[in-house]
């Protein structure tokens, strides 16, 4: 797999297509690292696949050349350490931060990828002094080995004092991430909200480039707003079409009308965002008589972040006969009240030998819906349904009876789309 990820380094598409097998088949791919990583993706001794240092953007090939030539000598141990070892005439300024924002120096934890970027009252930031004083440092060990007056050829060039700064935010150091290879290595932005993707969310927004197959079905999706655009048509309306993007891809909303008075306020790049809307079947154009693309009419929005307790109004966990033990009873006992809420919950045990099923609930104990409280049941391996109903089940595409908009309507959207600025 590494090999197929090094012959398709230079195409992000079938990078992120294979990274996704790697995770299908349990392979662990990891960040680039000054330590392990070659030009190309690797596999260590562990059978991991290694990120290639050449997949990061402004890297070259002479840059990871030196890096990994002077790696023979013995493993890097910090940043200075880089710094004093590496050719400059190999590698640039450009080449450390793209290295540092890639996670490539995250083996060095004394300092954290905020860290290399920040700058205290002189406004040089501390990546350009450690690479300043790696220049300077060999300058010096040059001129003392050139020295004709035979004395010590002891290097003393103090090093860089490094700065203390808070850590970026998960999302900032993702986005950071992203500019520099193309695509999230250390994690996902939607990671927080995998048990609402799971539960709720019934396509991918990759899906959505044809709405055919989903015409009078209520979807389901859920992502982060990657760009908003307000807009006003010439007869003064308002709209807005906003980019939402998931683990699978991403999509160009639009909102008219009311949908745009409704809505607007949720529209807030680098949000987390829930959508429930409807597909119809497309206007019916005057002149021919034809229909157009299908079209998406919202329902609701919520706030990623709010969903599990918003949404969820029970919770069921389901039991075989022989699941049940005392290590089971004492989870829930100890969880339940943990997690206190106001959930209603159901016990269900099931025999599928007798295909005899008993359903028990206690309209005095509840709980409170989150993402701990949830991991805490995947790791236990309990099976449970929030609202009855199965995680992540696509919706069905069969023909269903068709609606036609009105002539009003069709002349509203044309005046929208076709008038806009």
């Amino acid at each position: 797999m590494s090999a197929v990820l090094s012959n398709n380094m230079n195409d992000i598409k079938q990078v992120t297509f294979f990274l996704e097998e790697c995770k299908r088949m349990g392979i662990k791919v990891l960040s680039p690292d000054v330590n392990e990583s070659f030009y190309k993706f690797t596999v260590n001794k562990n059978g991991d696949i290694r990120f290639g240092l050449g997949a990061i953007k402004g890297v070259g090939r002479n840059a990871v050349d030196t890096i990994v030539e002077h790696r023979k000598e013995g493993m890097y141990t910090s940043i200075f350490d880089v710094a004093k070892r590496v050719d400059y005439k190999n590698i640039n300024k450009k080449a450390f931060e793209n290295i540092a924002l890639a996670g490539g120096f995250d083996s060095f934890t004394k300092v954290h990828r905020a860290q290399y970027f920040h700058a205290e009252a002189d406004g040089i930031p501390f990546l350009e002094k450690a690479i300043r004083f790696g220049s300077k440092y060999q300058e010096s060990k040059n001129s003392a080995q050139m020295s004709l007056f035979g004395g010590s050829s002891e290097v003393d060039v103090p090093e860089p004092i490094v700065p203390n700064c808070e850590t970026w935010g998960n999302l900032e150091q993702l986005r950071r991430e992203k500019e520099v290879i193309g695509i999230y290595i250390s994690g996902h932005p939607l990671d927080e909200f995998k048990h609402v993707i799971r539960q709720y969310c019934n396509l991918s927004l990759n899906q959505l480039s044809d709405l055919k197959p989903f015409v009078n079905r209520e979807v389901n999706v859920a992502g982060m707003i990657t760009d908003v655009k307000h807009n006003t048509a010439k007869n003064g309306k308002g709209w807005a079409s906003f980019i939402m993007e998931d683990y699978d891809g991403a999509y160009e909303f639009r909102l008219f009308n009311e949908d745009y008075l409704k809505f607007r306020n949720y529209l807030i790049p680098s949000t987390f965002l829930f959508c429930k809307f409807k597909v119809e079947e497309g206007w019916v154009k005057k002149d021919t008589n034809e229909r157009g693309e299908p079209r998406i009419k919202f329902m609701e929005m919520v706030m990623m972040q709010d969903v599990l307790q918003k949404m969820t109004k029970k919770v069921a966990f389901e039991f075989g006969v022989n699941d049940i033990s005392e290590h089971t009873v004492h989870f829930f006992k100890e969880n339940i009240a943990k997690f206190s809420g106001n959930c209603p919950v159901i016990y269900r045990i099931k025999s599928a030998e007798e295909k005899i099923s008993i359903s028990m609930d206690n309209p005095n104990q509840g709980v409170r819906i989150s993402n701990e409280f949830l991991d805490a049941l995947d790791k236990e391996k309990i099976r449970y349904l929030l609202n009855e109903r199965e995680p992540k089940k696509l919706i069905d595409t069969k023909e269903d009876s068709k609606t036609v908009e009105t002539e009003e309507e069709e002349e509203i959207h044309e005046s929208l789309v076709d008038d806009n600025d």
